[in-house]
């Protein structure tokens, strides 16, 4: 079988990748070794920044439909509501230039369907039951071998099979990190009797137990368990009787308030860091590449903006439109992103850092990379730059996000000319100075970042001409 991308694992990092890919017309097929998607919960909240990723992907509206906001926190004590407590900021509200900005929640399983479902609507396909050996790369391609006895034959691949990715351990890529916290924790989907479900309600820990929390889920009739051990040496058991008395001894609920356990899984919270997100032709994306406590919900975000960031790169190289190199800037721009978040998770989980606008993720961006010229002579503090994420708003009676949505570039024009000779793959438009942009020419990216500014249109051809895109 050959492909021009082979994609390693159905998490939400390897199927959001499969529908940017599939939307560019990219040859591609993602592989996954289970027999169908995850079934859990775990990574439940999206984060602003993601929420404009779905926009552009086209998968924005059925999470909204199947999601909502969290709860407020409300702290219990011997059977005893004893106080609430706010998860997020109360007083962000959604803003002409950040319409989404309010962390999302949607378990992780539903996400998964909805990806696929668009995957599927884009013509693009998931092998399940296909696990990756090992695999060989040459000067044209990669090729994956597979446990059924199968080869696949990419020109490349993506590794985006989680944090014990086989293909990161078969390129013999290590992964740097530590330990955030040595206790063990439970997870699980469960049904519950007595608890409402406007609340996620809080147990705090006693000298004998550790937290444990029940976060009912949006759009199910499911809540997410979590309950953390105190003893570091404890193998937590999965079994449904045992759960139900984990509930039972740290709660007001009796154990058979605990009508079913549809999920669970333990973990110890871990920071890591692939040392390299690129070896030849295979790239590392996602959980394979970066591992965050999940503290914050940084980790499934910050695996989905993998994918948008590599998607439109491969499609541009693969398309002959831009030199193999810039794939090299994945990585470029990536890796330093994803230690920023494995720092942010660990500082939110020891309490060093509240949830807020870091977690949000809006203000990442790219300024430092080989990608990014930013032309202008002077830049007002506050402004939009080269290199930062584009706001939404209104421009010439145009909506940015609605121009801006789909596999191309985008040249604003606010307060200033556009050149002529702008090629078709570029969309044009035109209108005043306008909020954080302020006047000038801006270069939007096809995954929502600024690439070039400029107050006049000097060096913005020889900039477009770096990705084949010069009329």
């Amino acid at each position: 079988m050959n492909t021009d991308v082979l994609v390693v694992g159905a998490g939400p990092t390897g199927l959001a990748l499969g529908v940017d890919l599939a939307r560019r017309g990219v040859d591609a097929l993602v592989l996954e070794r289970a027999d169908a998607l995850f079934p859990g919960s775990r990574g439940k909240g999206f984060q602003p920044r993601t929420m404009e990723v779905f926009d552009d992907l086209g998968v924005l509206d059925a999470l909204h439909a199947v999601g909502g906001t969290y709860p407020v926190g409300m702290v219990w004590r011997d059977g005893e509501r004893v106080g609430e407590h706010q998860m997020f900021d109360p007083t962000v509200r959604p803003s002409a230039d950040s319409p989404y900005n309010r962390t999302w929640m949607v378990p992780q399983w539903r996400t998964q369907e909805i990806l696929a479902a668009r995957l599927a609507e884009l013509g693009g396909e998931v092998a399940f039951g296909q696990e990756v050996a090992g695999l060989d790369q040459d000067a044209d391609g990669v090729t994956a071998h597979l446990s059924s006895g199968g080869t696949v034959r990419a020109r490349y691949l993506v590794a985006a099979d989680g944090g014990r990715s086989a293909v990161r351990r078969a390129l013999g890529v290590g992964m740097t990190g530590e330990t955030v916290d040595p206790k063990p924790t439970l997870v699980a989907d469960v049904r519950i009797t007595g608890l409402d479900r406007d609340n996620w309600h809080i147990f705090p820990p006693t000298d004998d137990v550790g937290i444990l929390t029940l976060c009912p889920l949006a759009g199910t009739e499911d809540f997410q368990l979590i309950a953390q051990f105190l003893d570091e040496g404890a193998v937590v058991d999965l079994g449904p009787d045992a759960i139900r008395k984990v509930v039972a001894d740290r709660t007001h609920l009796a154990a058979e308030d605990v009508t079913e356990v549809r999920w669970a899984t333990d973990f110890r919270p871990r920071a890591a860091l692939a040392d390299r997100f690129r070896a030849g032709r295979v790239f590392i994306a996602g959980d394979a590449a970066h591992v965050h406590s999940p503290a914050g919900g940084q980790g499934l975000n910050t695996s989905v903006q993998d994918a948008y960031n590599l998607g439109w790169k491969l499609g541009a190289v693969l398309a002959g439109h831009a030199p193999a190199a810039l794939l090299d800037s994945y990585e470029e721009e990536r890796r330093p992103i994803a230690a920023q978040m494995i720092e942010l998770s660990t500082d939110v989980h020891h309490g060093k850092v509240q949830r807020g606008g870091a977690t949000r993720q809006m203000g990442l961006g790219y300024r430092e990379s080989s990608l990014t010229v930013e032309a202008r002579a002077a830049v007002a503090e506050g402004a939009v730059r080269a290199g930062d994420r584009a706001p939404d708003g209104r421009v010439g009676g145009v909506r940015l996000f609605d121009a801006f949505r789909g596999p191309h570039w985008t040249l604003l024009a606010l307060g200033a000319d556009a050149p002529g000779n702008v090629g078709a793959a570029v969309r044009v438009v035109r209108g005043d100075a306008h909020g954080a942009y302020g006047a000038g020419l801006f270069v939007v990216r096809p995954d929502g970042y600024v690439g070039w500014a400029g107050d006049t249109p000097e060096g913005l051809d020889g900039y477009l001409g770096r990705f084949g895109l010069a009329g």
